[in-house]
């Protein structure tokens, strides 16, 4: 039983990388190195754990800046473990 809940687990987050990753690159670029619509940090040299916070705060409407609300509609349906997971994938 674990070793199924760890392959959906895995599944999940590649899967959700994969999809955001092309929504994300859009305006980050496809090694998030990108500054999104001049007005953005460069994801890639965030660390996880402040990738994390910035996109649980975005969800929760405590973080950003001038891309706050287009970046709350990014997020919104994403759950804190999900967002998690997500930040795990890039950054340092």
């Amino acid at each position: 039983m674990k070793k199924i809940a760890l392959a959906l687990l895995v599944t999940s987050v590649g899967l959700m990388a994969a999809v955001n990753g092309k929504a994300c690159a859009s305006c980050h670029g496809a090694d998030f190195s990108k500054v999104a619509l001049g007005k953005s940090k460069i994801v890639s040299a965030m660390t996880h754990a402040e990738i994390a916070t910035a996109l649980k705060g975005y969800k929760a409407g405590t973080y950003g800046g001038p891309m706050k609300g287009l970046m709350k509609g990014q997020v919104a349906k994403y759950s804190d473990a999900d967002l998690d997971a997500f930040a795990q994938t890039i950054g340092k």
